[in-house]
């Protein structure tokens, strides 16, 4: 035996993913605290009556009707909109039998927060199957603070919720070669949101890739799944949405021919987000990452910037594919030969937990945890709830951003100049800015021409009127 081979570093084997291991509550403890944040950021902000859009209040509007055995109208996207014809999302009428007990928007963020912080069970648990509790804690933190998950908590309510938890439980069985598991896991994904049937294709060819060198058969069938799951999702575009819509499917001019380089620098901005304070770009070692390339490519052809900005919640799907995209290439480097790489890919738990943390007390949502506005109610929301008290339940209400959220649980909500000749029993809006004029009962009979609206009441900006 020569010095060399002495001299150099034997792999390390690679766990034995199948054989029966302790519990451990690690996974468990690292959800139950993200829950907790989530929670505060989530509630904290309806609490504040802080909203940039209207979507908490159109997923509410479609939860409410299933939660009365009713078909998902959500009225905000115009009267008699069916929400199935929007996007493809039956998966939140799961939402409906907690709502019946708990009405409310409330009910709906702290359903997101426990859908996001159970996603932290299966990525911490994988990570420290294969790479050792500690790294396994470092990772599970890092991804549950990760920025993508964050803006998605601090963004109202999104079907992708219920995406981000089964990723990465079909992820998590990928890496254990659980194959069947890893399918099974992924199906749902056709009822979470249209794209998604693409992304569970990417999944089923990963699953193939890694069963075909010894499970041929396993490989065969995730195969059958990728095709299917496509056919799927193209029925869904083509067929299913266009059944519940009144003019097909609406985001079409979401591309717009605008091409994948538009807005150019703004869409590799975010993809290195993506990849670099979660990964170091390790995760582009491992063939899990191609589950994220169907979300990356739809958003990538858009010109839309919003599609393609670091905010909003278009990134939470991509953050437990990017995390188990690291585990699975830590794992191979840390067991290869070149030590440059397996000294680098050891240090990167730390690295991306070190950078969550950096990051979350710097320029994300949890910055907020320690300003003490975060926990209270501001004076001026309990005024303006006490004018909204006034509307009688079961009113027809049209209404913009800021009124709508303490509505929706009681009233039908049309969207402000969207009511399409349906004439509101009353007009609540956010004037603060005086966007509506200096008299807003004159914008009301714009709106609805040879009807009257007499001002009944303004708290803060926010003003009142009711159908004469």
């Amino acid at each position: 035996m020569t010095s060399d081979a002495i001299a150099r570093p034997v792999p390390a084997p690679r766990a034995p993913v199948t054989a029966a291991r302790a519990w451990w509550p690690g996974p468990y403890v690292v959800a139950g605290g993200l829950f907790l944040v989530y929670l505060v950021l989530s509630v904290g902000r309806f609490r504040r009556m802080e909203w940039a859009s209207w979507d908490l209040g159109i997923f509410e509007q479609a939860i409410r009707a299933y939660a009365h055995l009713q078909e998902p109208v959500a009225d905000l996207k115009g009267p008699g909109a069916n929400i199935l014809g929007d996007h493809f999302s039956p998966v939140i009428a799961l939402l409906a039998p907690v709502y019946r007990i708990f009405p409310g928007p409330v009910t709906l963020l702290v359903a997101q927060a426990a859908l996001f912080a159970l996603s932290a069970v299966p990525v911490t648990r994988a990570a420290g199957r294969f790479l050792g509790r500690p790294r396994g804690l470092a990772v599970g933190i890092a991804y549950g603070l990760s920025w993508g998950i964050q803006r998605a908590v601090e963004f109202d309510f999104h079907e992708i919720a219920f995406a981000v938890p089964v990723l990465a439980f079909a992820l998590e069985a990928v890496l254990a070669r659980r194959w069947r598991a890893a399918l099974l896991w992924g199906l749902p994904l056709l009822l979470v949101k249209e794209d998604l049937g693409f992304t569970l294709a990417a999944l089923a060819v990963v699953v193939a890739w890694r069963a075909r060198p010894t499970h041929r058969r396993a490989a065969a069938a995730a195969l059958g799944v990728a095709v299917a799951a496509t056919v799927l999702a193209v029925l869904v575009f083509t067929v299913f949405i266009p059944a519940f819509a009144t003019a097909g499917y609406g985001y079409w001019d979401k591309i717009d021919g605008a091409g994948p380089l538009d807005g150019i620098g703004t869409k590799l901005t975010t993809l290195a987000w993506v990849l670099i304070p979660t990964s170091g770009l390790l995760a582009l070692r491992s063939p899990l990452l191609l589950v994220a390339a169907p979300t990356l490519g739809w958003r990538f052809l858009s010109g839309d910037d919003h599609y393609w900005s670091t905010d909003w919640h278009y990134s939470a799907v991509l953050m437990p594919v990017v995390a188990l995209a690291l585990v699975d290439a830590i794992d191979t480097a840390r067991r290869g030969a070149r030590p440059w790489l397996r000294a680098y890919a050891l240090q990167l738990p730390t690295a991306v937990l070190a950078a969550g943390l950096a990051l979350s007390a710097t320029s994300l949502p949890t910055e907020k945890l320690a300003q003490a506005r975060t926990y209270e109610k501001p004076a001026r929301v309990t005024a303006i709830e006490e004018l909204l008290a006034r509307i009688p339940d079961g009113a027809t209400v049209e209404a913009d951003t800021g009124p709508l959220t303490r509505l929706t649980s009681r009233c039908r909500v049309l969207w402000i100049g969207g009511s399409k000749g349906v004439v509101p029993d009353w007009i609540t809006l956010d004037n603060s800015s005086k966007w509506a004029g200096e008299d807003p009962t004159g914008y009301a009979r714009q709106l609805h021409p040879g009807e009257r609206f007499a001002l009944v009441g303004e708290a803060e900006g926010v003003v009142l009127m009711r159908h004469e």
